[in-house]
């Protein structure tokens, strides 16, 4: 009966559900005592943040670290028709670029886009690049640029977002912005309706 207690109250502990017994709440319950409940063990569990990068790579100056990621398809395109966009993020002055793509296979071509304005406006080269592990970033000619231009280049380990955690969380912060604009734009709409 302890077991079944367990399940219905969401895992709780064993010492909850003692004091929920001692108030007479639990009917037909005899013994808190459970046995090993792998269920509570996951749920009690949170991810953990990964150390991003170690000493020898944070960022000392602008374009020394950049990270990037690719967020689409999305279901509502932009304004000229795009569905996806990639954004760099440099590691030290924490500027964002972001470039609308029709597909995901346009990363290069922005990429080699946004390095040539950077570089041209700041003089200076970027050394690393942070990415995902995915095709986009792994493309052959995508590797040999970046070789032939001198770039690092540091993958995250496939399906661990956390490992390039500043990128992740400015994309969210992208299309919460989005979003809320585009519940403002509803509302004064349905307001002049």
């Amino acid at each position: 009966m302890a077991h079944l207690w367990h399940h219905r109250l969401g895992h709780i502990s064993e010492q909850a559900m003692e004091e929920l017994h001692k108030r007479k709440l639990l009917k037909g319950l005899k013994s808190c005592k459970l046995d090993f409940c792998k269920h509570y063990v996951l749920e009690k569990q949170c991810k953990v943040s990964f150390n991003l990068m170690n000493k020898e790579n944070s960022a000392k100056g602008i374009l020394n670290y950049i990270h990037s990621d690719v967020w689409g398809p999305v279901l509502t395109r932009s304004h000229g028709g795009a569905r996806n966009f990639v954004t760099f993020m440099d590691d030290y002055s924490r500027k964002i670029w972001v470039y609308f793509m029709w597909e995901k296979s346009e990363v290069f071509a922005k990429f080699k886009e946004w390095k040539a304005e950077v570089e041209n406006q700041t003089g200076r080269k970027i050394k690393y690049l942070r990415s995902d592990n995915r095709g986009e970033y792994c493309d052959g000619r995508f590797m040999k640029f970046c070789k032939q231009q001198g770039i690092t280049r540091h993958f995250t380990v496939k399906k661990t977002p956390q490992q390039n955690g500043a990128e992740e969380r400015m994309n969210q912060t992208l299309m919460e912005r989005e979003r809320e604009r585009e519940r403002e734009m509803h509302q004064t709409s349905c307001e002049v309706a």
